[in-house]
């Protein structure tokens, strides 16, 4: 069982990466989203869990808002749907299973820790601070953005997070290792008046977000 779990969660974080790359037609990224509630009603069955009944697209079905009719027919739907799929892996349990050992191969195993100890630019306003990976020869962005939201006093807006903004970048595999240069970069978000300059505090606006800066080494 330990085995099964496992090679589903590699073929859940590859699939992860392929949805977050944003690269996919719409064709092929809602059979992927099948694909990937598919393999979680599977994992659920497998380790004696609630089922989930879903739509068409994969979204959960809300029971306040589904007749009994349609929860029974879509329980007993996804139901036979696992059943079969359960005999399948168990006729082809006795083969090798050469994909899930190239998939473990190739699978991303690294991951880059960061420790935000201060942040420290004359704004005189709130920021949102965004960090991310950033590959400076092919000029994409690599990794999801991580989110800091900085006070106008110089502290974080949730104070307890103070010593205590960490972030962990995975799905990083060899391939992220062999490129020549990776950047990390902080975009900086202003957010309050449309003008810095504005004291007028009768007139000016508040809660707008303005680009203010990047940074990135």
């Amino acid at each position: 069982r330990f085995q099964q779990v496992q090679s589903m969660m590699y073929d859940l974080i590859e699939w992860r990466s392929q949805l977050l790359s944003g690269t996919l037609p719409k064709d092929e990224l809602k059979e992927l989203k099948q694909k990937v509630t598919s393999k979680i009603d599977y994992g659920n069955k497998i380790l004696e869990l609630d089922l989930v009944v879903r739509d068409e697209d994969g979204n959960i079905l809300d029971p306040d808002k589904t007749s009994v009719i349609s929860l029974f027919h879509a329980h007993e739907e996804a139901t036979n749907k696992i059943t079969e799929r359960i005999k399948e892996e168990m006729q082809s349990k006795d083969q090798p299973d050469y994909a899930s050992y190239s998939r473990m191969s190739s699978s991303p195993t690294h991951s880059l820790y960061v420790f935000v100890r201060n942040f420290v630019c004359r704004i005189g306003e709130d920021a949102e601070l965004f960090m991310s990976l950033y590959d400076p020869q092919k000029l994409t962005v690599i990794s999801e953005n991580y989110l800091v939201r900085w006070g106008s006093r110089g502290f974080p807006k949730e104070i307890d997070m103070l010593n205590n903004l960490k972030v962990v970048f995975t799905d990083l595999g060899n391939k992220d290792l062999s490129r020549d240069k990776i950047y990390l970069v902080c975009q900086i978000v202003r957010v309050g008046r449309m003008d810095l300059k504005d004291s007028n505090s009768k007139k000016y606006t508040q809660g707008l977000r303005r680009p203010f800066g990047v940074a990135g080494n």
